[in-house]
C-alpha cells in the first residue's frame, strides 16, 4: 500500500471517528483514538474474524506464553470491541447479547494491563465508550426500546441511553 494511500486511510478514520465523538458527546484522549485508529485499520480486510469463537479464542490466549498471551488477548478484545461497535446485530446470530462481547473484549484487556493507567487498562475501562463511538460510525439508530433498555442496563452505554431517551418524553430508571 502506498503512504499517499495509508494517509488518505488514516484521514478517513480520523474524520469518521470525529464525526461519531460528536454525535455522541464523547472525547477521548489522544492514546485511545489513535489506537481505534490503528485497530479500524489493521482489521478493514479481515472479514475471517466472523468464523472467530471469542470464548474459545480467549480460553487459549490465557493457555499461552507471555508473549503469545498478550498478543491473542489483545486480539480478542480488539474483535469483541470491533463486534460490539459495529456488529451489535451479530450477536443475535451469534445466539449471545452485546454484553458478552463488552465483558469478554474488557477481561482480555484487564488481562494484558499492568495497571488502569495502561493503554490496556484504559481500553477496558473505556470499552463501552469506544463501542459507543463505533455505533456512531454507522450513524444508526437502529437500536429498538427494548435494545437500547438492555444495553444501558448491562454495560452502561450512553449512546444506548440516549436512544431509549429519544423515544419518549420522560428518563428511564435503571433497575437495580
Amino acid at each position: 500500500m502506498s503512504l499517499l494511500m495509508q494517509e488518505n486511510i488514516v484521514i478517513l478514520w480520523q474524520d469518521a471517528i470525529h464525526h461519531a465523538k460528536n454525535r455522541c458527546k464523547i472525547s477521548l484522549d489522544s492514546e485511545l483514538e489513535a489506537y481505534l485508529i490503528s485497530l479500524l485499520i489493521r482489521y478493514a480486510s479481515k472479514p475471517e474474524i466472523a468464523q472467530q469463537i471469542f470464548a474459545t479464542a480467549f480460553m487459549k490466549a490465557m493457555q499461552a506464553k507471555v508473549y503469545q498471551r498478550q498478543i491473542g488477548l489483545q486480539d480478542v478484545g480488539d474483535q469483541c470491541l470491533l463486534y460490539a461497535g459495529f456488529f451489535p446485530r451479530a450477536a443475535e446470530k451469534k445466539h449471545v447479547k452485546v454484553s458478552y462481547f463488552v465483558d469478554l473484549g474488557r477481561a482480555a484487556y484487564a488481562n494484558i494491563s499492568a495497571s488502569t493507567n495502561d493503554l490496556y487498562g484504559s481500553l477496558a475501562l473505556q470499552f463501552v465508550v469506544l463501542m459507543d463511538v463505533l455505533q456512531s460510525i454507522r450513524n444508526t439508530s437502529d437500536m429498538l426500546p427494548l435494545e437500547a433498555y438492555e444495553l444501558w442496563q448491562e454495560v452502561g452505554s450512553q449512546r444506548a441511553f440516549d436512544i431509549l431517551c429519544s423515544y419518549g418524553q420522560g428518563l428511564p430508571i435503571k433497575k437495580r
